[in-house]
C-alpha cells in the first residue's frame, strides 16, 4: 500500500509540471484520489459479528476480496444493556442468562480459519501492545479477507478494579488462559498459526473470573444450579 501511494505522489507531481493541455490530464487529476489502493475496514462488536450479523460476516470472508474486519468482543451485548450472545462463555451472567450460560462461545476464529484463505488473529492490547500492532499490520498487508478479534473488557463485565483498570483486566485474561492472543496468516512462510500468548497461568484462572461479577454473581447467589454453571465455566474454558 505504501508502494502505490507512493506511485501515487510522483505521478501527480509529475501531471501537475506538465505542460500537457490534454484531457485526459485532467481527467486523471480530477480522479487523483482513486489512483491509490485504499484500505477498507469494517467495525464492530461481537454481537454483530458472532451473532445477528454473522451472515454477512461469513459472506464478506467467503468473498476472497481484500477487506479487513475488527470486531470488538465484550462477550455480551453491550449497547442493549448487557444480554447473552453468541459471543457469551458458559457460565456468565447476562440479561436472559441469569443463571449463567448453559452453552459454549461461538468460536468464530476456528470458523473463519477453516476457510484456509482467511488471516485471522485474536488480540488483547492491554496483555502485548506489541502483538496487537502486528497482527493489525499482518492484517492490512494480507492479500484477502482478514479478520482480528479484540478482546474488549465492558461495563456489563462487572470488572471489581473498574474500567479504568481494562487494560489490566486484559492482561489478566490473557495470564490465565482466559482469552488467547494468535495470528493465523495463510501468506506466512512456515508455520501458518502462531501462538502468541505465553503458557498460562492456571492459578490465576479463579481470581479472574472472582473479579467480575457476571462470574461471581453465581457464586455468591449460592443457587445450585447457578453454581453447578459457575464451576462449569472452569471445566468448559480451561479444558
Amino acid at each position: 500500500m505504501l508502494q502505490t501511494e507512493q506511485l501515487q505522489t510522483n505521478l501527480l507531481q509529475l501531471l501537475k509540471h506538465s505542460d500537457c493541455d490534454c484531457e485526459e490530464r485532467a481527467e486523471v487529476l480530477k480522479n487523483k484520489d482513486f489512483l491509490a489502493k485504499k484500505s477498507q475496514w469494517i467495525f464492530g462488536g461481537d454481537g454483530w459479528a458472532y451473532d445477528i450479523g454473522f451472515g454477512g460476516v461469513d459472506h464478506v470472508l467467503a468473498s476472497k476480496k481484500d477487506i479487513n474486519i475488527m470486531v470488538f468482543d465484550t462477550e455480551v451485548y453491550s449497547n442493549t444493556g448487557g444480554q447473552s450472545s453468541k459471543a457469551t462463555k458458559t457460565g456468565a451472567t447476562a440479561q436472559f442468562a441469569a443463571g449463567g450460560k448453559e452453552t459454549k462461545k461461538k468460536d468464530l476464529a476456528g470458523m473463519a480459519m477453516t476457510y484456509g484463505y482467511v488471516y485471522v488473529a485474536q488480540i488483547a492490547m492491554g496483555a502485548d501492545f506489541n502483538q496487537t500492532v502486528k497482527a493489525i499490520a499482518e492484517a492490512e498487508a494480507y492479500p484477502g479477507p482478514s479478520l482480528v478479534i479484540a478482546y474488549a473488557p465492558c461495563i456489563n463485565h462487572g470488572i471489581k478494579k473498574g474500567m479504568g483498570k481494562a487494560q489490566t483486566e486484559e492482561k489478566l485474561a490473557v495470564e490465565c488462559g482466559y482469552w488467547n492472543n494468535f495470528r493465523y496468516n495463510p501468506a506466512a512462510e512456515g508455520d501458518k498459526f502462531s501462538l502468541d500468548s505465553k503458557a498460562p497461568k492456571a492459578e490465576g484462572y479463579q481470581d479472574f473470573l472472582n473479579g467480575e461479577v457476571r462470574y461471581n454473581a453465581l457464586k455468591r447467589a449460592k443457587r445450585r444450579s447457578g453454581y453447578y454453571s459457575y464451576s462449569n465455566t472452569m471445566l468448559v474454558l480451561w479444558f
